[in-house]
C-alpha cells in the first residue's frame, strides 16, 4: 500500500481544543516521527473557525515548534477536516466490456466516471474511495484486472463537505505559508491510524469523541464506506459541569478529568468535591458536593452521544457491516467509564485505540487523542484513489508555492 515520497510528510490537525502538528520521514514502509508541535485551539467552535485570526496564531505556533524540533521547514500539509457537514453517500456505475479482457485503462475509466457523475451542489469532493467491484454482476471483487466478463461496474464511496468550510480552513491555513497537500476526513484518518488490518476487513466502526464534535466511520473490506460527524464533543460535558455547578468552564474541565465519570458507583455518595463558585473569590465561600452528582451531570450528555451514534449507524444502513467491534479514540474517550457505557449502549465489543503505524511517538502523543494527527501521516503514504487518476501533486505544490510567494510580497513591499 505504502508509496516512497521525498522529504518530511507533515499532517496538520486542527480540532476546536487544540492544533496538533506532526513531522514524518518514511522509513522503509514505516512511519518515523521527527517532530511535533501542539497547541491550544483558539478561534474555533465545533471543528469550525470562528476568527480568522486567532486560528491563524495557534496554527502558527503548532507548526513551528514541530519545524524547530524536526530541524525542517514544510510546505505543505495533510489536513483533517472535521466540520463543514460531511455527507458520505455510495455511488454505482457500471458499463459494458464485451467479454475483453479488464485493464487498468478500463479500472480507471469507471473510476473517473464515478467520480464524473457525483456532483454535490456547494460542495467539495474530499474522498473517492473505490469500495467494491463486480464482474456480471458478481460482487465482492477487490482487483478485477486480468479478469473477463461482459459488464464491469464499481461502488464508489464519495464524501463531500461544503465549499464555504473548504475554502475558510485552506485560506487560514495558506495565511501560515502553507500549501495544503490534501484534505482527508478526521475519522477516516483515525481509523488508519488505530485500526489493525483484521478489524478493516470484518467490519469495525471507529468513534473519534473530540473536544467539539464526535464523528465515526465504518470500516469494511479493508476501505472506510461510511461516515459522519456529529456536532457534540468533551467540550460539551464541560459546560454542563460548568452550568449545573455554577463553576468556571477551567474549573469544570479540572473536575471532569480528576472526578469524572460516566459510570455510577456506590462510592460517589460519600466521596466529597471542593467546587469553587463562579465569580467567588478562592475558598471564599464553601461548596462542597458528593461526586455522585457530577457523574449525574456527566453520564447523561455521553449516553446522549453514544445513542446518536447507535441510531445514526441504524440509519444509514451499515449497521451491519459495521460488525459488533468499535475502537474508541480521541480526548474525551479517555473520560473514565466511557468503553464500558459504549459497550452496552452500542451492544458492541469496544476496545480504546491508539496510533500503531507511526514511530517515535513520545509518551505523551501515543495516546488516543493524537489519532487523527498520526493517521493523516499513515494516510500521506498510502496509494489513494488521486493517485490512481493521475492526479499531479507536484503541480498543485507548484501552484501553493507560487500563491505564498504571491502573498508574502504583498505583505512586505
Amino acid at each position: 500500500m505504502a508509496t516512497r515520497r521525498n522529504g518530511p510528510i507533515a499532517a496538520l490537525d486542527i480540532g476546536t481544543t487544540k492544533v496538533c502538528c506532526f513531522v514524518a520521514d518514511t522509513d522503509g514502509d514505516a512511519l518515523r516521527v521527527k517532530g511535533i508541535g501542539h497547541q491550544v485551539a483558539r478561534g474555533m467552535r465545533i471543528g469550525a473557525i470562528t476568527n480568522m485570526d486567532m486560528a491563524e496564531e495557534s496554527i502558527r505556533s503548532a507548526v513551528d515548534a514541530a519545524e524547530r524540533m524536526a530541524g525542517e521547514t514544510i510546505r505543505d500539509v495533510y489536513l483533517s477536516v472535521s466540520a463543514g457537514q460531511p455527507a458520505s453517500q455510495t455511488v454505482d456505475v457500471e458499463m459494458s466490456i464485451a467479454g475483453q479482457e479488464i485493464g487498468e485503462k478500463d479500472l480507471l475509466r469507471t473510476l473517473k466516471e464515478a467520480q464524473a457523475g457525483y456532483n454535490p451542489e456547494n460542495r467539495t469532493v474530499i474522498h473517492a474511495l473505490p469500495v467494491g467491484y463486480n464482474v456480471d454482476g458478481n460482487r465482492g471483487i477487490r482487483d478485477p484486472r486480468g479478469m473477463y466478463g461482459d459488464s464491469f461496474g464499481v461502488s464508489m464511496h464519495m464524501v463531500s463537505v461544503m465549499d464555504n468550510h473548504i475554502r475558510n480552513v485552506t485560506t487560514c491555513v495558506e495565511r501560515c505559508h502553507l500549501g495544503v497537500a490534501k484534505l482527508v476526513s478526521a475519522p477516516y484518518a483515525s481509523g488508519l491510524a488505530a485500526l489493525v488490518e483484521d478489524e478493516m476487513d470484518l467490519g469495525v466502526t471507529i468513534i473519534d469523541m473530540g473536544g467539539g464534535s464526535t464523528s465515526f466511520a465504518v470500516f469494511y473490506d479493508g476501505e472506510m464506506v461510511y461516515n459522519e460527524v456529529l456536532p457534540v464533543g468533551g467540550g460539551h460535558v464541560s459546560n454542563d459541569i460548568a452550568r449545573g455547578l455554577s463553576t468556571t468552564l477551567a474549573n469544570a474541565e479540572r473536575m471532569k478529568t480528576l472526578y469524572g465519570s460516566a459510570l455510577a458507583s456506590p462510592a460517589d455518595e460519600k466521596e466529597i468535591i471542593d467546587v469553587p463558585l463562579i465569580g467567588e473569590a478562592e475558598h471564599e465561600v464553601a461548596n462542597h458536593v458528593p461526586r455522585s452528582m457530577l457523574v449525574g451531570i456527566i453520564k447523561p450528555r455521553i449516553e446522549e452521544t453514544l445513542e446518536m451514534i447507535r441510531d445514526r449507524l441504524a440509519l444509514s444502513g451499515f449497521a451491519k457491516v459495521a460488525g459488533r467491534r468499535a475502537v474508541l479514540v480521541g480526548g474525551a474517550s479517555q473520560l473514565a467509564g466511557v468503553q464500558e457505557l459504549a459497550a452496552r449502549i452500542l451492544d458492541k465489543q469496544v476496545r480504546m485505540g491508539k496510533p500503531i503505524r507511526v514511530k517515535s511517538l513520545p509518551d505523551a502523543t501515543e495516546g488516543p487523542a493524537f489519532a487523527t494527527a498520526a493517521g493523516l501521516l499513515s494516510f500521506a503514504i498510502r496509494k489513494n484513489f488521486n493517485d490512481q487518476l493521475g492526479v499531479d501533486a507536484e503541480e498543485k505544490t507548484s501552484q501553493n508555492r507560487l500563491f505564498r510567494i504571491g502573498n508574502w510580497f504583498k505583505e512586505n513591499f
